[in-house]
């Protein structure tokens, strides 16, 4: 176990001392980092990786995380387990436009108007908080939940039409914190996972609490009631039209032959025995003037 920065984890930890020393000069091209549970107490060195995408960085000793500016990639950030006590202002936040997941739980954050300066993320989907001093305050999730648009869930429940729309009174299975809306934002990590595994797991999280909205939601419920009024309403002329009636002829190999009701048994002989063609003609021409019509199709 390390104590110190990531340039010594880098050149010293066990599982990279295969690498030579450049590889720090490399680090604008890393989309995956991963350091879980290694005591690191800074995190100056990241400020270089400009293309990452995935950074956990859970159960260190880390205070600040400004370096992580440069990182505007980033669509998954966990910091749960660390000493942060303060986050950085909204300029930080505005550009990390494509995260999508933050685990911020337990940490020392104790002030609400601090955390306030996350409703600049414009895509942030899943948040967590709880563990921390600040989640115990009166109003927390009142004010996340409406502070931050996009939010979908905030800690351990995803967010039910109740908590966004003040005074709306709902049936019991669409009250805030029902066990329908339950959902584990922050699974245990996984030891060996790779960047598509991390990926993977991103697409399947955000897809279950989008399946969950979708039964849970009322008024998503009701969006998708009127979407498919509307597209039904479109299209409703077209399977109204009736569909031309197909003439019954062919001039290839299939010969058409009109028969009366009205026919003895002697005919029936004759098309079903599949005599010469010249002789059912002769036979067929007394029942052109029948009423009723029977289409026999043979080859």
């Amino acid at each position: 176990m390390f104590h110190g920065t990531i340039t010594k984890e880098l050149t010293s930890h066990e599982e990279w001392s295969h690498y030579n020393e450049n590889i720090i000069e490399d680090q604008k091209d890393f989309v995956f980092v991963k350091y879980n549970g290694l005591h690191l107490k800074s995190m100056e060195n990241l400020q270089s990786c400009i293309s990452l995408r995935v950074c956990i960085f859970s159960n260190n000793f880390i205070t600040d995380i400004q370096p992580l500016q440069s990182c505007i990639k980033l669509i998954k950030l966990d910091l749960h387990g660390n000493q942060i006590k303060t986050l950085p202002d909204r300029t930080f936040w505005g550009g990390l436009k494509n995260l999508k997941l933050l685990y911020l739980h337990d940490n020392g954050l104790a002030k609400l108007k601090n955390i306030c300066v996350l409703d600049v993320c414009a895509s942030l989907i899943g948040l967590t908080m709880f563990d921390c001093p600040v989640s115990l305050k009166k109003g927390y999730r009142h004010v996340l939940v409406n502070s931050i648009w996009p939010l979908k869930a905030l800690d351990h429940h995803i967010i039910s039409d109740e908590e966004i729309i003040q005074n709306w009174h709902l049936p019991e299975r669409f009250k805030t914190f029902n066990h329908r809306l339950f959902f584990n934002l922050c699974p245990a990590l996984v030891k060996g996972t790779t960047y598509e595994d991390e990926i993977k797991n991103i697409k399947q999280i955000i897809s279950r609490i989008n399946r969950i909205l979708a039964h849970n939601s009322p008024v998503l419920i009701v969006q998708r009631w009127i979407r498919g009024f509307l597209v039904r309403k479109r299209l409703s002329p077209l399977f109204k039209r009736k569909k031309p009636k197909d003439k019954m002829i062919r001039v290839l190999e299939t010969k058409w032959i009109c028969i009366g009701r009205r026919h003895d048994d002697k005919i029936m002989e004759d098309i079903f025995l599949l005599k010469p063609e010249s002789h059912m003609k002769g036979k067929v021409a007394h029942w052109k003037k029948d009423k009723t019509k029977l289409w026999v199709n043979f080859h």
